[in-house]
């Protein structure tokens, strides 16, 4: 079954003294674009989880989170009380006295006027957050299982499509040879010239051997079974269906510069829109 690269995860953990989030959502990329933001006392984790990241997602552009809400009544936040003190007496000496309170909100506001007292990571607190990070990543592959069963109904669609328009082509086949015929041999006529019926019949075999689509059916028919086989597969195959599309796309356009037959163009003109749909939705395939 085929994936999309679309996605969204999210889980939460509550810790005693903090509330873990984490979300991760992807988006179609060539390659695996991955983008992490955590706190920074997590910083020194972030390698083992970008790898931990790219073996399950495998590619996408990928935006992860973790946020750490504090719910502790204490908090690592400090005021940094000499840096306000001083930052006040600066302000006291070009301001009027008696405005303590609206210098206090100034002094507040300064560069460094609080201080973050840096906590050591908790292996146990990790331990933990590695459970919910597991959870969200799970929860965004089941998205993207969920979407990429939305994309293989899509797919199978088209793909119908495409061979509708083409049993319709096939079945003009034989107007379209007569028509020929009946040109070359009222050109012939208007001429007005002895030919030679054998040589004249060798000719047009020949000639319409060269507008003759029936290799061209068979391979299309081909490609379009593969397609089929590939989106039922077990390994990420987005790459793959990206390559066969491209086949499809020879073997219509091929039938469209042989057809010489405005009914049997307008349906290769239809085969190629269903064509670029899919090749649009080629793109989210994992």
């Amino acid at each position: 079954m085929i994936q999309s690269m679309t996605g969204f995860g999210k889980a939460t953990l509550q810790l005693p003294t903090k509330k873990i989030t984490v979300e991760v959502k992807s988006l179609n990329s060539k390659g695996l674009d991955l983008n992490v933001r955590m706190p920074s006392m997590y910083r020194e984790m972030e390698l083992g989880l970008r790898n931990q990241i790219a073996l399950k997602l495998e590619r996408g552009k990928v935006d992860f989170s973790v946020f750490i809400e504090s719910t502790a009544e204490q908090t690592s936040t400090r005021v940094n009380v000499p840096i306000v003190k001083a930052y006040m007496d600066q302000l006291k000496e070009i301001c009027n006295e008696g405005y303590e309170t609206e210098l206090m909100k100034m002094a507040i506001r300064m560069p460094d006027a609080l201080k973050i007292e840096r906590d050591e990571i908790d292996e146990n607190d990790w331990v933990q957050i590695q459970t919910v990070i597991e959870e969200a990543l799970q929860n965004i592959l089941t998205f993207r299982k969920d979407e990429g069963m939305s994309l293989e109904k899509e797919f199978q669609l088209r793909i119908g499509n495409i061979r509708q328009y083409m049993t319709e082509a096939l079945a003009l086949d034989p107007e379209r040879v007569q028509a020929i015929k009946d040109r070359l041999q009222t050109a012939i006529s208007e001429l007005k010239v002895n030919v030679d019926e054998n040589r004249f019949e060798q000719e047009l075999i020949y000639y319409l051997e060269k507008l003759d689509i029936t290799e061209e059916k068979v391979r299309l028919t081909n490609h379009l079974d593969y397609f089929l086989e590939t989106i039922n597969g077990s390994e990420a195959n987005g790459r793959k269906l990206g390559f066969i599309t491209q086949e499809m796309g020879r073997e219509i356009n091929t039938m469209g510069s042989k057809s010489n037959h405005a009914q049997m163009q307008k349906l290769v003109v239809q085969m190629k829109d269903e064509l670029e749909k899919i090749k649009e939705q080629v793109l989210n395939v994992l």
